[in-house]
């Protein structure tokens, strides 16, 4: 063993690189693709051997310049000695998360739909709520409080419940990327980034307040049309 690699969270943090000679030496007492029975060589025995490789499935290629890219390509599959095939990773990999993109916007909308969800359990929550809350809306509209105000009133108590539902959410998160990131890592070789939240996320922390704060104005309308007699007069 030479050493070992930084971390990079990638899956070459699960591979061991060897050298072409250490290949053709792992294989030396192999037949079309298996081991022969009864038959071992030793590692002093294998570095007597000529251990020169004879054939090369794959290659990684640089290139100083990128516009010689695809004549590069062009001339690997038109090579006559050989069946061989170019391939571009980026174009590769830039269908990998074509492909892993869709379960991506999956998750997405699985969000959105849990949002959307959540927002309509906190309008039920409120609105349920009114009617208890009926003698107290009253008070304040005794003591002097507009229509406006109440209406001010329950659209600030909704934004505030949105708001400590995100905060959750976040400290919930950050607190499962610290606990689960390394078993991740480790099993899987998935990291888990533990940096804030960028700004496609700030983006949609800020449309699901925004839709809290909308979605708390039923509610609020509610509670706008509630007359002062409504509360302060007895019930049977």
């Amino acid at each position: 063993m030479v050493g070992i690699l930084a971390r990079t969270g990638t899956p070459v943090d699960r591979t061991v690189h060897i050298g072409m000679e250490g290949m053709e030496a792992i294989h030396v007492d192999w037949v079309a693709g298996t081991p022969l029975p009864g038959m071992r060589v030793t590692a002093d025995e294998a570095r007597k051997l000529d251990l020169t490789p004879k054939l090369a499935t794959a290659a990684l290629v640089g290139l100083k310049s990128r516009s010689a890219v695809f004549g590069v390509q062009r001339a690997v599959a038109d090579y006559e000695g050989e069946p061989l095939m170019a391939v571009l990773p980026g174009v590769a990999l830039d269908e990998l998360w074509d492909v892993i993109g869709a379960g991506e916007r999956a998750m997405l909308g699985m969000s959105v739909i849990v949002a959307i969800v959540s927002l309509a359990g906190l309008v039920s929550v409120v609105l349920a709520g009114l009617n208890e809350r009926r003698r107290e809306l009253a008070v304040l509209r005794a003591v002097g409080a507009a229509p406006r105000h109440m209406l001010f009133l329950l659209a600030i108590e909704g934004a505030l419940v949105t708001a400590a539902g995100v905060c959750a959410g976040i400290v919930a998160t950050a607190i499962a990327v610290l606990l689960a990131g390394p078993w991740l890592q480790q099993q899987f070789g998935i990291t888990l980034s533990r940096s804030a939240p960028g700004s496609s996320q700030w983006l949609l922390i800020g449309g699901v307040l925004a839709a809290g704060w909308l979605a708390s104005l039923m509610p609020g309308w509610r509670a706008y049309r509630l007359s002062l007699a409504d509360g302060l007069s007895p019930r049977a």
